[in-house]
C-alpha cells in the first residue's frame, strides 16, 4: 500500500495540493520557535492575504516537523475534495448526505512506535504556544475520538489540550455535544472515557468531524460520503477504538470522571482569550507514531486555518436546509469575519412574498453558534462583503426589516454571551420589497469588464 500517495493521508493531501497548485505549500527551512513564531507566520501571511499550508521543517528542540495552515484556503479545502474552488460549496453540501460506512484495514499501512508506560512524554512532540496570554502549549490539532457508553456509536471532534504535565492534559469539551454527552455518561457510570486523539489527517477527515450527522451516525461514515469512498481505519494499540489509519500521531489514553481541573486561558475564534471550559482531564497511555511522524497545528484565534471549514461547512448545512423549503436559494456565506460562526449572508431570487424572513427563522434554526443573519436579492455577491453592506444601506429600513429573538441559546465561548450561552439575534431583511418597482442597479456590461481585466493583467505583468 502507498504511503505518502495514499488519497486519504495528510501528506497525500499536501502533495496534491503542490502538484495542483504550486506556491501553495511553503517550506520553511530555518529553525523556528514553539512560542509564537508558527502562529506568527500564519497571520503575517493573512494580512498579505495569502494562507498556503506551511511546514517548518526544523524545530528548535525537536526532531518532528510541524505542518500547519493546512486548512486555511477555501482552495485547499476543495482540493480536499478533489473539486475546483467554484465547486467547493454545492459538492460539500451534497456529499454531506452521503455517509458512507468505513472499513478497518487487516494491517496498518505502515510501521509504527508505541511508546508507553514510562516512556509517554508529549514534552517529545512540538507542541506550540499560540499567544502571550495562553495558558500554556496547547494540541489545537487533536481530534478526539471515543465510542458512546451506551449506543456504541463512535464519535470524533475537535477540542483543545492543554499540556499539564508528560501524561496530563486539560480538555475542554465546549461545544456541548456528542462527546460532552460520552463523557458524562461514563462518569454517571463511575468510568473513565477510552479516547485517542489523533494528529495528523487529511483535511476531509476534519470537514467531516465538523458536521452533525443524525445520533445514529459515526462521524467517519460523514468523512467517507466527503472521500467518495469508505474511510479507512485501524485499530488502536491500548483502547478498544477504531481510529483513523493514515493519522501521523495517536494519543491513546482516558478522560477520569469526576475530576477537574482548571484549564485556560486560550485564543478563541471569537479573537479573546476563553477561560470558559469543562475543565476534564485526559491522561496518555500510548504515545504512538508512524516513522518520521508529522506534528500537525491548527493555528488558533481568528486565523483562517482556525475558522474557516466552520465556516464553510455552516454554508453546506445552511444550503441544505434552506433549499427544503424555499427553491430560490443562490449562495450563502459565512464570512471569517464573523468568526465564520456567528454572521451568515444569503442570497435568494424571491419567488413570493415573505421569502426572506421565513429565510431567516430557518438559517438561526441551522447552528445555535448563529447571531446575525442578512438576506439579500440574488443579484447580491454575499462573497463581497462590501456589496451586502451596499444592500444593507441601500435597501433596509429599520423598523421594516429587522428581526429580533431575545434569549435565544447561542454560544458559550461568546464573550458577549450570558453565563449559561444565552444571546439575542439578529435578522435582516436586505431584499427589496417583492412585487414592487425600485430603482434600477448600476451594471457594467459583461463585454466592457472582460477588457478591463485583460488590460489590467497585461499591466500588471509589464
Amino acid at each position: 500500500m502507498s504511503d505518502d500517495g495514499a488519497r486519504q493521508s495528510l501528506r497525500g493531501f499536501v502533495s496534491a495540493l503542490e502538484q495542483a497548485h504550486p506556491g501553495e505549500v511553503v517550506r520553511i527551512t530555518e529553525p523556528v520557535d514553539l512560542a509564537y513564531q508558527t502562529q506568527a507566520l500564519a497571520l503575517e501571511l493573512e494580512r498579505r492575504r495569502r494562507f498556503p499550508v506551511l511546514f517548518f521543517e526544523q524545530v528548535r528542540g525537536h526532531s518532528i516537523p510541524i505542518v500547519s495552515n493546512v486548512m486555511a484556503s477555501r482552495r485547499g479545502l476543495a482540493t480536499a475534495l478533489g473539486v475546483d474552488e467554484a465547486q467547493l460549496p454545492e459538492e460539500y453540501a451534497k456529499r454531506l448526505k452521503e455517509p458512507l460506512k468505513p472499513v478497518v484495514l487487516d494491517r496498518r499501512p505502515f510501521a509504527l512506535e508505541t511508546r508507553n508506560g514510562d516512556t509517554v512524554d508529549l514534552g517529545a512532540l512540538p507542541i506550540p504556544t499560540y499567544f502571550p496570554g495562553d495558558g500554556g502549549p496547547y494540541l489545537t490539532a487533536g481530534l478526539l475520538t471515543a465510542r458512546d457508553p451506551s449506543r456504541g456509536v463512535s464519535t470524533a471532534g475537535f477540542h483543545r489540550f492543554q499540556v499539564k504535565g508528560p501524561n496530563r492534559l486539560g480538555v475542554s469539551l465546549h461545544s456541548r455535544r456528542r462527546m460532552y454527552e460520552f463523557q458524562q455518561r461514563a462518569e454517571k457510570a463511575g468510568r473513565s472515557l477510552d479516547c485517542a486523539i489523533v494528529i495528523g489527517l487529511h483535511p476531509a477527515v476534519g470537514m467531516g468531524s465538523l458536521s452533525y450527522p443524525a445520533p445514529e451516525i459515526s462521524k467517519f461514515e460523514v468523512v467517507g460520503g466527503l472521500f467518495g469512498e469508505p474511510m479507512q481505519l485501524r485499530r488502536a494499540e491500548t483502547v478498544d477504538l477504531d481510529v483513523p489509519a493514515w493519522a501521523e500521531i495517536v494519543i491513546e489514553g482516558e478522560i477520569l470522571p469526576a475530576a477537574r481541573e482548571p484549564e485556560g486561558p486560550f485564543g478563541e475564534f471569537t479573537g479573546y482569550f476563553s477561560r470558559r471550559s469543562t475543565d476534564n482531564v485526559f491522561v496518555a497511555r500510548a504515545i504512538v507514531l508512524r516513522q518520521g511522524a508529522w506534528f500537525h497545528s491548527i493555528a488558533s484565534g481568528r486565523a483562517p486555518d482556525h475558522i474557516l471549514p466552520l465556516g464553510v461547512l455552516r454554508e453546506a448545512e445552511i444550503r441544505n436546509s434552506l433549499r427544503r423549503v424555499i427553491p430560490g436559494v443562490r449562495a450563502v456565506h459565512v464570512p471569517v469575519s464573523g468568526g465564520a460562526s456567528f454572521t451568515a449572508y444569503v442570497s435568494i431570487k424571491q419567488t413570493r412574498p415573505g421569502e426572506a424572513k421565513h429565510a431567516i427563522s430557518v438559517v438561526l434554526g441551522v447552528d445555535h453558534y448563529l447571531k446575525l443573519v442578512v438576506i439579500v436579492d440574488d443579484d447580491i455577491d454575499v462573497f463581497d462583503e462590501s456589496d451586502v453592506l451596499w444592500a444593507m444601506a441601500t435597501r433596509v429600513q429599520a423598523d421594516r426589516d429587522l428581526v429580533v429573538i431575545s434569549g435565544s441559546l447561542g454560544a458559550i465561548l461568546d464573550p458577549s454571551a450570558s453565563p449559561e450561552g444565552l444571546t439575542a439575534k439578529l435578522g435582516i431583511d436586505a431584499t427589496r420589497p417583492f412585487g414592487e418597482a425600485v430603482a434600477e442597479k448600476l451594471v457594467m456590461s459583461a463585454e466592457a469588464m472582460a477588457w478591463a481585466r485583460a488590460l489590467v493583467d497585461r499591466i500588471s505583468r509589464g
